[in-house]
């Protein structure tokens, strides 16, 4: 058996060292278009919900992962200069670079082999192959050489936001909600080292359009995001890492394999779907497609294509709820100015905490009871 996997990601270099150590005498050839030292953004989060099922499935890999990441009990809403701490919602951290370098060395362990720098037109000049995964991100050639098998479907969001770093290393995952003379802006901040925290600044387009963001250049637009969470940044300088400004694609495919002529073909990773960053990490999820394709030949051995109906068929009913959570938390997003308008800072963080529709009243009182008992006196007194 010879699988071709395109993408050195999270998504397929896991894969690869999982799919490798259950069957040795296969060929594992990983292809990359980028340097092995190459990343974009600056850290990657997990809740504690999402470390569960890695400890579940990879024991080994989470116990040798748990000890290069941050961690920390809490999350924080901050607004109206007002911080509130939500309990039980617990996230760790590690650099995107540190965790791709983490995941290069493991696929070296057990002979997978993988070629950077190589940029390829199809994913027929992986041949010969008996499975082609396309685990190369949102703009997937795999994915687009087959779209009318794939079925792409996107749906871009109005807000705008850039990925900045910086060297003030935060406590916790922190949502900062500011306002400049021209709107609204969030920060999503956490550090991801000792030294190191990501900072992705969000607004609405009016106030991107409004503040000039669309026709500055990225140093300009770094030193006005420093303005706008300078009281947060307490003197700390933003880092730039290709920090353009972009909009979030919700992205699904309706199917999530094909055939390629020369050999099927599947998606994984940011290539089958994105979820929007305010409800998880797509390396979470990236993580759990790779182990549960993994799986899926696990059960099917050779058989490639019962091995890719058991991917679907376990992963889809989880990736689609997941999904609709996702869209719900986006939309809230989008709308985030006006909410910061209504409510005080436990208004807008418990506004925050129901937003995906995952969580109820009596869910979050077992989760964060010190939260939910501010909540609740709240009501009491109104």
């Amino acid at each position: 058996m010879r699988l071709a996997i395109l993408g050195a990601g999270p998504a397929g270099l896991l894969f690869s060292f999982l799919i490798k150590r259950r069957f040795p005498g296969w060929t594992v050839e990983v292809c990359e278009q980028n340097a092995p030292d190459a990343t974009f953004g600056f850290g990657v989060v997990f809740s504690e919900g999402a470390l569960a099922f890695l400890e579940r499935d990879a024991p080994d890999l989470y116990r040798q992962l748990m000890p290069r990441m941050q961690a920390w009990p809490m999350q924080r809403i901050v607004h109206r200069g007002e911080a509130v701490d939500i309990d039980g919602n617990g996230f760790s951290a590690i650099a995107r670079l540190e965790l791709n370098q983490f995941l290069q060395a493991l696929c070296a362990a057990v002979g997978v082999e993988i070629t950077y720098g190589r940029v390829l037109a199809e994913p027929a000049e992986l041949a010969p192959a008996d499975l082609i995964v396309g685990a190369d991100g949102l703009n997937s050639p795999v994915r687009r050489a087959l779209e009318a098998q794939f079925g792409p479907q996107i749906e871009w969001l109005d807000n705008r936001f850039a990925w900045y770093g910086t060297t003030r290393p935060f406590e916790c995952l922190t949502l900062t909600f500011r306002e400049s003379e021209h709107g609204a802006f969030v920060a999503h901040h956490y550090r991801y080292s000792p030294a190191m925290s990501t900072f992705i600044v969000e607004c609405d387009a009016a106030t991107w359009r409004r503040a000039g963001l669309d026709r500055m250049g990225d140093e300009e637009s770094r030193v006005y995001c420093e303005g706008v969470f300078a009281a947060d940044l307490a003197g700390h300088a933003l880092v730039s890492n290709r920090s353009i400004w972009r909009q979030f694609p919700l992205l699904h495919n309706l199917n999530w394999s094909a055939d390629a002529g020369v050999a099927p073909a599947v998606l994984i990773g940011d290539a089958l779907r994105t979820m929007h960053f305010s409800i998880g990490s797509g390396t979470r999820l990236a993580f759990e497609d790779a182990i549960a394709l993994d799986r899926a030949f696990g059960e099917s051995g050779a058989d490639v294509g019962a091995a890719l109906a058991a991917f679907e068929r376990e992963r889809r009913p989880v990736v689609e709820k997941l999904f609709d959570a996702a869209h719900r938390s986006s939309h809230w997003y989008e709308s985030f100015p006006e909410r910061m308008r209504r409510f005080d800072a436990l208004g807008l963080a418990y506004d925050y905490m129901t937003r995906s529709g995952r969580m109820n009243d009596d869910r979050l009182r077992e989760v964060a009871p010190r939260f939910m008992r501010a909540v609740d006196a709240r009501a009491r007194a109104e």
